[in-house]
């Protein structure tokens, strides 16, 4: 058990109840619970709402720091801004806030689709919205993006999935499966049954190094990224920084999340035909891959957007990497700003 994800950290946010939720992979999340965050007013006539998903390890408080503020294209004045947090990121119903039995590594497999449904009675049954002006979202999210303008075309008047594609490649397949792999050989891992997440912590140290080779690129390193946001040395800035962030996280819960991450594939929609898939989508969508991006690269961005009506790719230039969706290259934080302020003027 962990207090990382509690109020003080990652709040406030309100809780939805779903109720006993079942599965696409057959189980079921008894009691089931829906973390989200609100901004902003909803405007009478209901047409003024923006969704925002949940990357891997994401919660709404860091999305809100990353993407929400006066004077930038999700700006509370403007929008109404739903902020959901996914199943599994240890705010929502998750492995390591759940009641026993279904806890901890027994917590059922969730997928994208799950977390998309979730959100779709989060937004009718709770907000009466027919239509969404925007959804957004980085890696996970984006995956989530994808999932909702498939899923539910005529809610999406526009979509913004950033770094991250709506068929999870076999690469980004095997590197997730790395993931977890750091985190299950840590002989205190004991098959998930921990006393505290804390005891895992040399998984989450290896884990953090993963992220730390995949998350930034080669050219972050070379430019002495790391000691310009303050890390002297490498040591420093994988301890602090890359460990700083994951350590405190609760193993069950990351795996979860990988598990979910690796499996996301809107073609599971039409019986495995991505084209069909993507032909769905009538949102109009801007894909945004990032140059750097050493997970979700621009070819495969790029190859699903050509799949995508009404679609436009534009790339964002960071040699952040994947981990440039944490916000510290101000540069792209402007690129992305006028893409969404271009996104939401256009008609749709």
């Amino acid at each position: 058990m962990t207090d990382f994800y509690g109020v003080e950290n990652h709040g406030p946010y309100e809780i939805f109840d779903l109720g006993d939720f079942p599965l696409e992979e057959g189980g079921v999340i008894r009691g089931c619970k829906l973390a989200y965050a609100a901004f902003g007013h909803l405007s009478a006539t209901k047409d003024n709402a923006i969704l925002v998903t949940t990357w891997y390890s994401g919660t709404s408080k860091i999305m809100e720091k990353v993407f929400i503020g006066p004077g930038r294209p999700l700006d509370p004045e403007s929008y109404f801004i739903i902020v959901v947090n996914n199943l599994g990121n240890g705010i929502s119903s998750s492995p390591h806030n759940s009641p026993a039995p279904a806890c901890g590594p027994r917590f059922p497999r969730v997928r994208i689709g799950d977390d998309v449904r979730a959100q779709h009675r989060l937004i009718t049954e709770k907000f009466g919205i027919e239509r969404l002006a925007l959804v957004v979202g980085g890696s996970m999210g984006a995956q989530q993006t994808w999932e909702w303008a498939v899923r539910f075309p005529d809610m999406v008047a526009r979509a913004a999935p950033i770094a991250g594609t709506s068929k999870n490649t076999e690469h980004d397949f095997l590197f997730a499966e790395t993931l977890i792999e750091t985190i299950t050989s840590d002989p205190a891992w004991e098959d998930g049954f921990y006393t505290k997440a804390s005891d895992v912590h040399r998984g989450l140290m290896r884990h953090a190094k993963v992220w730390g080779v995949m998350g930034w690129s080669t050219e972050f390193y070379r430019q002495g990224r790391p000691k310009a946001l303050g890390f002297p040395t490498l040591e420093d800035f994988v301890t602090s920084f890359m460990f700083g962030y994951f350590g405190p996280m609760d193993p069950n819960n990351l795996l979860c999340m990988a598990w979910k991450w690796q499996h996301g594939d809107v073609s599971r929609n039409t019986g495995g035909d991505l084209a069909a898939a993507l032909g769905r989508i009538t949102a109009k969508t801007v894909v945004l891959p990032i140059s750097h991006d050493m997970i979700f690269p621009i070819s495969d961005c790029e190859a699903e957007h050509k799949l995508t009506p009404n679609s436009t790719l534009e790339v964002l230039n960071s040699i952040d990497g994947h981990l440039a969706l944490q916000g510290l290259d101000n540069s792209m934080m402007t690129q992305l700003d006028r893409a969404l302020f271009e996104l939401l003027s256009a008609s749709a």
